[in-house]
């Protein structure tokens, strides 16, 4: 039996709509058919975008509804007469519905699943002696879930080092994306680069998410500072990952689907980026000279967990930088 879709694979959709990836690279990524998420999307979005808390509300109340209807059998009872008499007779409910179509239309029609459904509630259950298996309720079926292809050798982080892990050693960075506004209409994007320990963060402003963009600016971004991993959530702009890492000479690991708090250095650095570029923005509107003001505001505050010093005083006095760091925040 397929199983509903969840609020964290809704809120994974959502997010993977807005960086513009087509739905059957979304169902790709989720192990889900395309048919399925085709019908998710339009039957449970919001003023013609979706939103995940929009579409949970809407899939609650068609599901209780359903439920509802699933009952109308208590309802008809020449309906209900006729179901019984033909479960008795060791006719399926697959059997009764569609003979149904012939019979009396003023009973009204209720499908096979209404019939089951009615049939694993407390008003069907002595009836479900009739069924050829005699089950009381649904029987589960366990399938294997199909793993994310889109990007393929990923390391999970389980493996990650400790060092990277308890923040006890430097050159461990986390990446992740800032996208534009839905509503905007653009492709435009922020590359986001932060070393775990120092939380010293660079920028880089990208045209569009696709794999080799994505790869070109972290390693014009990283050129400069002494990494040793890299940690990724699972976007599909992260598919080139292999390449990269053998540019870089340093190992990647992937956080594991719908788990972001795995790299909550790089959340947390998300979030101070939105006090100058709020979620809805269109980051095309942002030029390098903004960015740079950013990243410049990032790594010069004084943070309480480096004992309120900066993050570019830490990366200095531990000699993290290779040479004169550039800017990051040119686009290109």
């Amino acid at each position: 039996m397929a199983q509903h879709i969840t609020s964290s694979e809704r809120l994974e959709i959502s997010i993977l709509l807005g960086k513009d990836y087509s739905l059957r690279e979304i169902a790709k990524v989720l192990g889900r058919s395309h048919s399925s998420l085709s019908r998710e999307v339009s039957r449970n979005k919001g003023e013609g975008c979706y939103f995940p808390k929009t579409a949970m509300q809407k899939a609650y109340a068609r599901r209780k509804y359903s439920k509802y209807q699933g009952m109308k059998l208590e309802d008809r009872e020449e309906l209900k007469k006729y179901v019984i008499t033909h479960l008795e007779k060791h006719w399926t409910p697959e059997e009764i519905s569609g003979r149904l179509k012939y019979e009396d239309k003023s009973w009204g029609y209720i499908s096979a699943k209404g019939i089951y459904r009615w049939l694993y509630s407390s008003y069907g259950q002595r009836d479900c002696f009739f069924l050829p298996k005699q089950h009381f309720k649904p029987k589960r079926r366990r399938g294997k879930k199909t793993e994310r292809s889109l990007i393929p050798d990923r390391v999970g982080i389980e493996e990650r080092p400790e060092g990277a892990n308890n923040r006890s050693e430097f050159g461990h960075f986390e990446t992740d994306t800032v996208v534009s506004g839905k509503r905007t209409g653009s492709k435009a994007a922020l590359d986001v680069l932060v070393e775990r320990k120092a939380r010293y963060t660079r920028l880089r402003k990208i045209p569009n998410l696709k794999p080799k963009t994505n790869n070109r600016a972290l390693k014009k971004i990283a050129k400069n500072v002494k990494m040793s991993t890299l940690t990724y959530d699972n976007g599909i702009e992260n598919r080139e990952h292999k390449a990269l890492a053998h540019e870089l000479q340093i190992q990647t690991y992937f956080c594991r689907p719908y788990h972001s708090w795995e790299k909550g250095t790089i959340e947390n650095t998300n979030g101070r980026i939105r006090r100058f570029i709020p979620k809805g923005a269109d980051l095309s509107q942002y030029s390098s000279a903004d960015i740079q003001i950013v990243e410049d505001w990032l790594n010069h505050t004084p943070r309480k967990c480096l004992n309120y010093q900066t993050p570019y005083e830490i990366m200095q006095k531990n000699l993290r930088f290779i040479s004169t760091h550039p800017s990051g925040a040119i686009e290109g």
